[in-house]
């Protein structure tokens, strides 16, 4: 009974109808249950009401309550706007602006209309006006807010507004639920979850988000349905994990001769504590039988490869082939490089497969793979293609893995006899992201430099100072260090006054004759990057002026300069990325950030940021606060759902909350069989059981 009321078509609501039906089901509410969790975006109560003589032109985004005075098509040079002068209880006035959408927009508005507009105010003379805000339609309304109500205020789009459907209608229908079916809503989570973790009833929650009887009830309702939105995420997570401990994998022996002459013999340097740890949990993985599923962190030139040669040995000490993947072709074939440096001295066959070899060349390594001749196939993803088969793979390596789908992740496990997985990232994961996304994973932090490393000194230029910017440049090409130029752009664009790579190329010539000046860009051909980075790499090319082709993996210890143009245009982590490309030997190295004087608060945070610290844990929770979690990487081919109401940047206390209280649920009951838990399963079934590739099960 509980279920069936939450699982109706919201079209059969009264008052919905097909054509209101189709509108939702537009932006996501297909059913009651999906109208219920239609969060508003805001609300409205006299304390959170600015009146328009107390606005301030600064950034902030507020809301004033006003009416309608006057509206009206306004003609322009180029295009006409849509203006609207409003006046609120204090009598002062403002103007409401658009530039786009002006004829569907004119129509909305009447003088005598009472209406909540939200934006950031901008001052022109003495009036401020907003651009394109958002507004809701109060009508009679309005003078609840004189009594005290919380109006919730809903998400809307012209699609909506088109089919009759406003925060008005929201908040009828969304009443009509809870006055007719309101006892039938069940509750989720078991009552020692809800006393262990302090929540509200849900069925309150779920009322008080819609209706509030106050901010403390409000905020108690925003507790209770975070935790429950990240809960579920993290039940999948524990599943998913709990299930992968069932799958065995092949048990290795402790470290055999090949680990002993790599460490002893081959390695130049001693491990770092860091190195020394990460290797540690991958032996006493390996040992146990069960499929290693591990994530290891490590920040640009902390020496992940040397912890993943050293498996890959492990491997190769207990009879079993490795797999080494890369995102990229340049990556592939450096990494391949590498590895045969330090394994040609132990006898060791390494193959590189690529898409695009002949075939006499590609049936040459796929049949040294299969008959176990060689030990290790470097590659892109070409190495888990169809047609390719191990004799006996043990171990699979997959490096900047975030560049990898999940699904192209699940198909390595096909490979072999469930081979242990060592995924590696040089991308810092904030915390927070790292319990949602990667919650299922072991992880090691790899967050020490290998000893000889110098920290990159990171400084901020003007256009001003391009003069002895490029006379520093020109004092270290005359020591024998090559640089790095990069461009955000590839083409001139005349949208944006941008110097983009080619024409910065052509000026870095003439200006550094006659040292060599080589470019790459991403739309070049393969072959025609793969020669122009050989170059660069065997010390023929002084400058390589790039856009951010360069931004992973590539290795050149000789490279000492980083100048990133126009550095205000990028992100944070991309930025830090590219600081990542120099400082790679045992030279001083410079990061160089040439930056417009016309930029926003925000990329003023991400390059003062930059040369505070060169900790890429701290850069990246920077980033994840600066950016939200939907634009970090991963989180869009994570496979996990969207977010309606928690944000993983704000809300990490309660995220180690859903988290505490999802394993623990495991632990006692791990196939959700308990009848205190029914509803629990009926939700993970119905809408997170799909997306764990088959991992995570419940019974």
């Amino acid at each position: 009974m509980a279920s069936r009321i939450l699982d109706t078509a919201v079209q059969y609501l009264p008052g919905v109808g097909p054509r209101k039906g189709a509108a939702l089901e537009r932006v996501g509410v297909r059913t009651v249950d999906d109208l219920l969790h239609y969060y508003p975006r805001r609300y409205l109560d006299r304390s959170t009401i600015t009146a328009i003589r107390d606005l301030r032109p600064d950034g902030e985004a507020v809301t004033v309550v006003c009416t309608v005075r006057a509206a009206g098509l306004v003609p322009g040079r180029r295009m006409q706007r849509f203006e609207v002068i409003v006046e609120d209880a204090s009598g002062s006035r403002m103007t409401c602006v658009w530039f786009k959408g002006v004829r569907w927009i004119s129509k909305l508005f009447k003088p005598g209309d009472r209406v909540a507009f939200h934006g950031k105010p901008q001052q022109y003379g003495r009036r401020f006006s907003f651009a394109h805000p958002d507004f809701d339609k109060l009508d009679a309304e309005g003078a609840a807010l004189d009594t005290g109500r919380i109006i919730a205020l809903y998400p809307g789009t012209s699609g909506l507004e088109k089919a009759g459907l406003n925060s008005r209608t929201f908040r009828r229908l969304i009443y009509g639920v809870f006055k007719e079916h309101g006892l039938e809503i069940p509750e989720i989570l078991p009552e020692w979850m809800r006393e262990r973790f302090g929540l509200i009833d849900g069925r309150v929650a779920l009322r008080a988000i819609h209706f509030p009887r106050s901010q403390g009830e409000l905020s108690q309702a925003r507790q209770r349905l975070k935790f429950e939105e990240l809960f579920f995420i993290q039940l999948l997570l524990a599943l998913t994990k709990q299930t992968r401990q069932e799958v065995a994998g092949p048990a290795f022996g402790p470290p055999g001769e090949y680990v002993r002459r790599f460490l002893d013999e081959v390695l130049p340097f001693r491990l770092t504590g860091a190195q020394q740890r990460t290797f540690e949990d991958v032996v006493q993985d390996t040992a146990r039988g069960i499929q290693m599923n591990r994530l290891v962190q490590g920040d640009v030139g902390s020496g992940k490869t040397v912890v993943a040669i050293a498996a890959m040995l492990l491997a190769l000490d207990n009879g079993y082939q490795s797999a080494f993947m890369a995102p990229t072709e340049i990556l592939a074939e450096q990494h391949y490089a590498n590895l045969r440096k330090y394994l040609d001295p132990l006898g060791v066959e390494v193959r590189l497969l690529l898409g695009g070899q002949s075939k006499t060349l590609r049936a040459e390594i796929l049949s040294d793979l299969a008959e176990g001749r060689a030990h290790i196939a470097v590659g892109t993803h070409a190495v888990i293609q169809d047609g390719v088969q191990f004799h006996r793979l043990g171990m699979a390596i997959v490096d900047e893995q975030h560049r990898f789908g999940v699904m192209q992740r699940a198909h390595l496990f096909s490979k072999g006899e469930n081979p242990h997985m060592l995924l590696m990232t040089a991308t810092p994961i904030p915390r927070s992201l790292a319990m949602t996304v990667y919650g299922d994973l072991d992880v090691s932090i790899m967050d020490e430099l290998p000893a000889g490393r110098k920290p990159i000194k990171t400084v901020l230029r003007s256009e001003k100072r391009r003069g002895e910017v490029y006379q520093f440049l020109r004092e270290q090409l005359r020591e024998g260090r090559q640089a790095y130029v990069v461009y955000p752009l590839v083409e001139e664009s005349e949208k944006l006054d941008l110097k983009d790579a080619e024409s910065g190329y052509e000026t870095l010539k003439e200006t550094f004759r006659p040292y060599t000046v080589d470019l790459i860009h991403g739309r070049m051909l393969p072959y025609e990057k793969d020669e122009a980075m050989a170059r660069f790499k065997d010390g023929q090319t002084d400058i390589l002026v790039s856009t951010t082709v360069i931004e992973v993996g590539v290795d050149v210890p000789n490279a000492t300069v980083m100048l990133i143009e126009h550095a205000e245009r990028f992100g944070l982590s991309q930025l830090h990325q590219l600081r990542g490309r120099v400082g790679r030997g045992g030279n001083q190295s410079y990061c160089i950030l040439m930056a417009d004087y016309k930029r926003s608060a925000e990329a003023e945070q991400r390059l003062n940021a930059m040369v505070a610290t060169t900790d890429g844990f701290k850069i990246s929770e920077m980033d994840l606060q600066l950016r939200g979690a939907g634009d970090f990487f991963g989180t869009r081919q994570s496979g996990l759902p969207d977010l309606k109401i928690a944000d993983i940047t704000q809300d990490v206390d309660v995220l180690q909350q859903a988290r505490a209280a999802a394993f623990e649920l495991i632990a006692r009951d791990p196939h959700l069989r308990a009848e205190e838990h029914a509803e629990i399963r009926r939700l993970f079934e119905r809408d997170y059981a799909r997306r764990s590739l088959g991992y995570a099960r419940v019974g």
